[in-house]
Parts: C-alpha cells; structure tokens; sequence
C-alpha cells in the first residue's frame, strides 16, 4: 500500500490564457511516453487534435474550456495529470482541480511575465499549501531577461524561487538551458513543429564547442550570470518546496520541445507523494485507512459519443479502490456499487480493478452526484464541501423550438449537474426553468454550444440586469427579506437550498449592506 501511494504524482497546469499550458501538457505526454507525437491521441490515427483539448468547442476556440484528466505511467511513477481552463470565465472549474492536486506546475509567457490570472491561481495555491514548480515557456521568441522574470515572481507572488536550469540566450538565438544541480550544458536541436523529441547535446560549462558557440562577450555574460545565481540563489531546499514555500524555476520553449524532459524529471524527483486529507471534523484522516474514501471534485457528460453516459471524477484520498466496492454515497446516504470505474486520458477511458490515494478515477453511475459529494466504505467519513463563487452574470436560457422541448429539458438537466454554471429560483419566480449564473459569458456559450452539438437544441439567452450575488450566512424571513430590497434587487434560493440576494451592481450591494448591517452577507460559500 505504502509503495503503491509513494509512486502517485497529481499533478496540475495552470496559467493565464496563451502562455502555452496546454502545449506544455501535450509535450510532458511526448516524453512521458504517453503519446508516440505531440499533439495526438495515438500516432497511428494521425490526427493532430491535442489529447487535452478534445471538445469540439475548444478545438474551435483554441482554449481549454474544461479541465481534462491525463493518467500515464512514467519511471514506475502513476501520474494524474490534469490541464485547466486557463480563462478566467472557467476558474471556478480550475479551482475545483486544485482542491484534488498535490502540486501544480506554474506557467509564465516568457515576454509578458506574471498577468493578472497567474496571481489569481497562485494566490489559491497559496491558501491551499499547494507546491509551485514554475516553468517559464517560449524563450524560443523575444522575451523579458531572466532575472527580471525571476524578480517579477518573488516581488509580485511572494514567492521564493529556485532558477534549477537558465536559458542560453533566447529568441531566434535560444540554444538550449544550462543545467545547474548536475552543472551541465543541455543543447537542443529544433524537431519540425516539435512533433518530436528534440535533439540534445550535453557539455560542461568550460566545454570548447559549447564556447564557440556564443560570442565571446556573451559566454563571458552567461558565466557572470551563473556565478551571480550560485551567490544570490544558493539555497534548494525540498522541505520548503513541499511546503509551497520556494518554486523551483524552469526554463525552455514548449513548442520546440526545449527543457521539456528537464522539467519532467525535476517534477519527479522534488515533488511530494500524496498527502493525507482532513475531513469535515478537522481530524486528518490516514493515507492507509482501512476504509475507502473519496471526494467528487468534477462531472463530464457525453465524454463519449455513443454513450451518452455521465463520468463522475473522484480524488481517492484514502483506502484502496476495488472494482465492484460497494461505498457510501454520504450526502444522501444511499450505498452504492461502483462496477464501472475507469482511468482516463482525454476522453480515452480504460477500465480499471484498483486505485490508492492519490489517484483520480472516473466512473459512470446514475446516482444524483454533485460537486464536493464524498463517498466512502465508512458513511462516517466526509470531506469538506469545495467552496462556490458568487457568479456576476445571470441569465435566462430559453428553447427556440417547441418540438424539442425533451431534448431542450434532457440536455440542460444533463449540463447543469457538470456545475456549468450555477442554479438560483427566484421568490415569487412564474419562470419554470432556473435561474443560471456564471463567471462570465464563455460559460453561458459553452452551455449554449453543448446544447446544440450534443443535443440539437438552439436555444436563446434572456440577460438579467444583475452583476452581483451574496450569500446569508444566516436565513431570514422570505417577506422580511422582501421589504429590506428595492425594485431593482430579488431574493431566491440556490439548488441547495441556501437563501441569496442579487443586486445590479456594487454600489447597491454596499447600499443595502451599510443599511442593513444585521443581514451578514457572504460572496463565497462553503458551508452548503
């Protein structure tokens, strides 16, 4: 048992849109062995559709709409590899992923540095312990000094860093990294549209031909700049690693393969084992536990065309998983048999037999699942609910054509329990569909894109005037509630039941909470 979880690796990639996250994904897949050529599912398909980025939609959009699960076998080590949506519309999606990850891999543009949605992501990891490996990507393209990007981390995260390679010039010069735990000189060679493992030479430092390669003004540089680097970061330490305390920095270009299996490895042999969870009591619940035990932290319907089933994603956290386990489904308090159980790679499934913690398995069940549900052999166990968001776009969605008004109602009950977007029912409401509210519009787009592809329904929007939702930390009398709002404001409950108040914008938010300071208001929940 012991060995079995000491081999796990969950993993995630998080980054700002377009500084080449799911490029990266693709690439640590090449040389993980998992795929024969980048960008593929299996090589002898021939297709050049990313594992990750399977929805017709994101192949459309060129964006992670979805976060996807990768599971592949590496030097004896079981990854669970997970790529987020990178936008910010989807970040309650990302957040998810991160509650069942031990580590994440950071990505940074090389030319435009630290953006707005990096410190968002870096700041949930911060709360959540999470260990960073950074990995600053297109050094192949004009891009920011290194020490500036170094600089621009420590001074806008807070983060400590440790640089364990350095680029070698970069742009059109970009020649390879400079290796400094082992102190050697890795050399690339470009492969066409980095479909293949690049080429690669290793030299020391005072090595004739990696000194002819560089001007001499330039190896001159280079070497002051390691010298400066041994001084100013000398310190590599695996304690404050694991404890989110110090990233260590990577350097290459995704795209052409540079300082991908560099970074592979690194992951690899700094990065910590699965570690145990705390359940909703506060005690820390063992790795080895006798009892399974599990938390749903994403659901993904019609992953597969000719089923048209729904794959409920769980973390195992403790126990060993065994096909047919009978297990609590503890919300509720059904028991359950999960027999169809499977790992996952893009939309690729395989069934499986067993799984330890630190594994992510997907199985397909007709049970009522949501978002944070725990299940486990032992209905004493539960994990703590994954926090939700308040939305700031609200919408009604309506079906165009009458004739497909089961289809309409079929494909959005089926989309609604993925948590696209949230559910509201406003008091008083004559509507008889729900209120739906999102991060931002490419989730409304999404829900309206799935509906059509997935169920041949189109489908209008009718946009409601709020932009902000709060949550009562405590429940109030409905009409009390009702005579506390002005016209512009409403009143309702989410799909757990949870009393909420929306408002057309910040400023009759503060209004009403500076008026009415006995009503606590929350803008995110956890308790639900």
């Amino acid at each position: 048992m012991n060995q079995e979880i000491a081999r796990r690796r969950t993993l995630a990639i998080i980054s700002h849109p377009d500084a080449g996250k799911t490029t990266l994904t693709e690439k640590l897949l090449l040389y993980g062995g998992a795929l024969d050529l980048a960008g593929s599912v299996t090589a002898k398909k021939k297709q050049r559709d990313t594992a990750s980025d399977w929805m017709e939609l994101e192949k459309k959009r060129g964006i992670s709409i979805s976060s996807t699960l990768l599971q592949f076998e590496y030097k004896n080590h079981k990854f669970n590899l997970l790529d987020t949506p990178g936008h910010k519309d989807f970040s309650e999606d990302t957040y998810r992923v991160l509650t069942a990850v031990d580590s994440v891999i950071m990505v940074i543009d090389a030319a435009k540095g630290i953006e707005s949605q990096t410190v968002k992501l870096f700041e949930i990891c911060r709360k959540q312990q999470i260990p960073i490996f950074t990995f600053i990507n297109k050094l192949d393209r004009p891009a920011k000094s290194p020490i500036e990007l170094l600089d621009q981390i420590e001074d806008v995260l807070g983060l400590h860093t440790f640089p364990v390679n350095w680029p070698i010039e970069s742009g059109e010069f970009f020649k390879g990294v400079y290796d400094r735990l082992n102190k050697e000189v890795h050399l690339f060679e470009r492969s066409v549209g980095g479909i293949y493992k690049a080429g690669v030479s290793i030299h020391s430092l005072s090595d004739p031909f990696f000194k002819n390669l560089l001007l001499e003004n330039i190896y001159k540089e280079f070497v002051e700049e390691i010298e400066l680097l041994d001084y100013a970061h000398a310190s590599f330490d695996r304690e404050k690693i694991h404890s989110g305390d110090l990233s260590p920095v990577y350097f290459g270009s995704a795209s052409n393969n540079f300082g991908i299996e560099l970074l592979l490895n690194g992951f690899l042999d700094y990065s910590a084992p699965p570690k145990p969870r705390q359940v909703l009591s506060g005690e820390t619940l063992s790795l080895t536990d006798p009892s399974f035990a599990a938390f749903v932290f994403k659901m993904q319907t019609n992953m597969n065309p000719m089923h048209r089933d729904r794959m409920v994603f769980a973390r195992v956290c403790a126990g060993k998983f065994q096909r047919d386990l009978k297990v609590f489904h503890t919300r509720t308090g059904k028991e359950i048999r999960l027999s169809s159980a499977h790992s996952v790679f893009g939309n690729e499934r395989e069934t499986i037999h067993e799984s330890y913690p630190g594994d992510i398995i997907g199985f397909i069940t007709n049970a009522e699942f949501k978002i944070g549900d725990t299940i486990s052999s032992n209905p004493k166990i539960v994990f703590k609910k994954i926090p939700r968001f308040a939305p700031e776009i609200f919408a009604y969605i309506h079906n165009i054509n009458t004739s497909q008004y089961k289809s309409f109602r079929k494909g959005l009950d089926h989309l609604l329990a993925e948590d696209i977007v949230q559910t509201f029912q406003i008091d008083n409401q004559t509507q008889n569909i729900p209120l739906l509210g999102a991060l931002g519009d490419l989730q409304f787009e999404v829900l309206q894109y799935r509906l059509k592809d997935e169920y041949g329904v189109e489908t209008r929007l009718e946009v409601m005037p709020w932009k902000v939702l709060r949550w009562l930390e405590v429940p109030v009398d409905k009409n009390f509630l009702k005579n506390k709002l002005s016209y512009r404001e409403a009143s309702g409950i989410d799909d757990h039941g949870k009393q909420v108040v929306f408002f057309n914008d910040p400023w009759d938010f503060n209004y009403f909470s500076n008026k009415n300071t006995e009503i606590k208001l929350l803008d995110f929940l956890t308790d639900y």
